[in-house]
């Protein structure tokens, strides 16, 4: 009985030496063999987590395993970004915005490498930010600018953080017009915005579907959108290039990243479930309705490419602003 098993045994071994390797290679398991970890570095309830929840259950259809999203807010997105980058189950992926390049321009030490570390794969949106008065600031941008220039620094901009996307706009758009306002950090948007009511700051700047409740209710005005082009959902407002008169086009991206070293095979999987994602339909309804417009995922290396343009990009304004790097 023995000797007949051994033989078996060498026929099995000497049957699979035969097989030709893109056969081995179709036994394996198709990429994801588990749930995949989505992680966001934003609290509840902002842009980048509608979005994440958004799309993560039509990347589970896709992918036919559960895309489970993960909030690891604090320090600029960087505590999520430093978690993909040390991701070693295979199975971790992030939803990067544009604060992914503010930190590395601003940051001079960071947990992580961000051009080495992560794999920037695939665009899926962008918006624009606007600027926004409370009901006895300023009338428009050419009031905000002779204000300012009148008063260097004696009107204030409210953001939701040193460092954040919004702080980077808002010294942008005053590079651009040639004035300066002061500063003024909040813990989130809600506090920004009771600020900007009380008079206590002039301007906040922020993403256009973190505060499209207030602008349709009237507690705020939008001064400018800093897109290249009106947004569909604000099609009064005029976009800071028409308003300044000087070329300006800064909007806030998302995309999908993945750690380095991530399998080539899977990061084009992952390129094809985006692409198929912006094309959907029914979702390019649901990102109109929240004020994004979708982004053409492109190649991998198109996507990086143009994030770590984004990083240069800030670096520079660090620079002509004159702003403290961290």
């Amino acid at each position: 009985m023995t000797q007949l098993l051994r033989r078996r045994t060498a026929l099995g071994l000497a049957g699979a030496a035969l097989l030709p390797l893109p056969a081995l290679a179709q036994a394996r398991p198709a990429w994801p063999d588990r749930p995949v970890r989505f992680l966001q570095g934003f609290a509840a309830g902002g842009t980048t987590d509608i979005l994440a929840r958004l799309v993560a259950p039509q990347m589970a259809a896709a992918f036919g395993q559960p895309v489970i999203v993960e909030n690891r807010p604090g320090a600029g997105g960087t505590l999520a970004a430093e978690a993909l980058a040390r991701a070693t189950d295979g199975h971790t992926l992030m939803m990067l915005n544009n604060g992914f390049a503010v930190s590395a321009a601003l940051y001079r030490r960071l947990p992580y490498d961000p051009r080495a570390d992560i794999e920037p794969v695939a665009m899926l949106a962008s918006i624009g930010l606007v600027l926004l008065a409370g009901p006895d600031g300023p009338r428009d941008m050419a009031d905000l600018v002779r204000q300012a220039q009148a008063r260097p620094e004696a009107l204030n901009v409210a953001t939701v953080g040193v460092g954040s996307t919004q702080h980077f706009v808002a010294e942008a758009v005053q590079a651009a017009g040639g004035f300066r306002l002061m500063h003024v950090p909040y813990r989130g948007t809600p506090a920004a915005i009771v600020a900007l009511r009380n008079g206590e700051v002039q301007v906040v700047s922020e993403t256009a579907s973190a505060v499209l409740g207030q602008l349709r209710s009237g507690e705020v005005r939008a001064l400018a959108i800093t897109s290249p082009r009106r947004s569909a959902l604000l099609p009064d407002v005029p976009t800071v290039a028409e308003a300044l008169g000087v070329p300006f086009d800064v909007e806030t991206w998302y995309a999908i990243g993945a750690p380095a070293r991530t399998p080539p095979s899977v990061v084009e999987r992952i390129t094809e479930v985006a692409r198929g994602l912006v094309a959907n339909q029914e979702l390019r309804a649901r990102l109109a309705d929240l004020g994004l417009s979708p982004r053409e995922p492109g190649t991998p290396a198109e996507t990086r490419t143009t994030v770590h343009a984004e990083i240069g990009r800030w670096a520079e304004v660090i620079e002509r602003t004159r702003m403290e790097r961290q």
